[in-house]
C-alpha cells in the first residue's frame, strides 16, 4: 500500500489509508494523508469497494487474495458494475490464473468469462490503458 500512497502523494493526490485494527500489524506508512481505521475486515472492504474505479493488486499474501476475490465476486454477481482489476506480476499470478483457468473454470466452478474480469501485465504503462480506457467508456465502479 505504500507505493500507491506515494505514488498519490507524488502526483499530488489525496492519499488515503484504510487501516484494519490488529494487535500484531504495522503502522500507517508515511506518505498517508488521510487514515481510516476499522475494526472490521469486511468494513474495511466495503470501503474499497465503495469508492475505488479500479483495483491494481500487486504481490501479497492472505488479505491480497482476500480483497482480490471479494472484488471479482462483486463484479461477477453485479453487486458493483464492472470496473478494471489489475493483477501486477505476472510471475507471480501465472500459477493462481493457470489454477483458475484448469481447474475453476474447467470444473465449471466459474464460467470461462469470469476469466475476463482481470488483466494480468508487467507493464505500467497497460496499468494505465486499462484503466483509462475504463474511464472514457464509463466503466469505472459504482456500487449498485
Amino acid at each position: 500500500m505504500e507505493a500507491a500512497n506515494k505514488g498519490a502523494v507524488e502526483g499530488d493526490g489525496l492519499s488515503i489509508g484504510c487501516n484494519i485494527e490488529l494487535p500484531h500489524e504495522q503502522g500507517t506508512n508515511q506518505y498517508v494523508r488521510r487514515s481510516m481505521y476499522f475494526r472490521f475486515f469486511f468494513v474495511r472492504k466495503m470501503m474499497f469497494a465503495k469508492y475505488s474505479m479500479a483495483f491494481l493488486v500487486f504481490p501479497g499474501g492472505f488479505g491480497t487474495l482476500d480483497e482480490l476475490f471479494e472484488a471479482l465476486t462483486l463484479i461477477q454477481t453485479g453487486k458493483v458494475s464492472s470496473f478494471p482489476v489489475v493483477l501486477f506480476g505476472s510471475a507471480y499470478w501465472e500459477g493462481l490464473v493457470a489454477w483458475l483457468k484448469s481447474t475453476m473454470a474447467a470444473q465449471g466452478k466459474i464460467d470461462q468469462a469470469d476469466l475476463d474480469l482481470f488483466h494480468v501485465t508487467d507493464d505500467p504503462r497497460e496499468v494505465v490503458r486499462i484503466i483509462a480506457a475504463a474511464k472514457a467508456n464509463g466503466t469505472t465502479n459504482r456500487v449498485g
